[in-house]
């Protein structure tokens, strides 16, 4: 699977982890930043990412800075994204399974390594169930098309 990946400085540490652990399951990773422990802004590796994925250029992205809520917010201003914030392998399986979410927002001060590759693979392996559920992704996307 292509993944973009992306964090700010407090994710940094955290992203490589990640990034290398994807790589050895056999993913396609790539790195939107930020590269550095070097002071920046989260939105602007959000907006990447979470724009590789809207375009159909990754099939899902993996977010991180220090808590998860800035960035997934920022990821969530895209178009198409639904970033789901997680911390807890529920929240990992059911995003995907109830809300067909296409990226994952972590965060480094609040979860470890061994536990974001935990969740990132909970992310990746489970599938969208559909049905009443698709009903309600619909009206997400409705919503975000200000058609509501």
């Amino acid at each position: 699977m292509k993944i973009a990946i992306g964090s700010d400085h407090a994710g940094f540490e955290a992203k490589e982890n990640v990034k290398r652990y994807l790589e050895s399951k056999g993913h396609t990773v790539e790195d939107f930043g930020t590269y550095s422990t070097e002071s920046c802004d989260y939105p602007d590796f959000a907006y990447a990412a979470a724009k590789a994925v809207a375009d159909g250029d990754a099939e899902r992205g993996v977010l991180i800075c220090s808590t998860g809520v800035g960035i997934s917010i920022a990821a969530n201003k895209v178009k198409g994204i639904r970033c789901a914030l997680c911390y807890e392998e529920v929240c990992a399986e059911f995003c995907r399974r109830h809300n067909d979410a296409n990226v994952i927002a972590m965060g480094a001060k609040m979860t470890t390594v061994e536990k974001m590759e935990k969740l990132v693979d909970i992310f990746l392996s489970t599938n969208f169930e559909g049905g009443r559920h698709e009903r309600r992704v619909n009206k997400i996307s409705a919503i975000e098309n200000d058609l509501k």
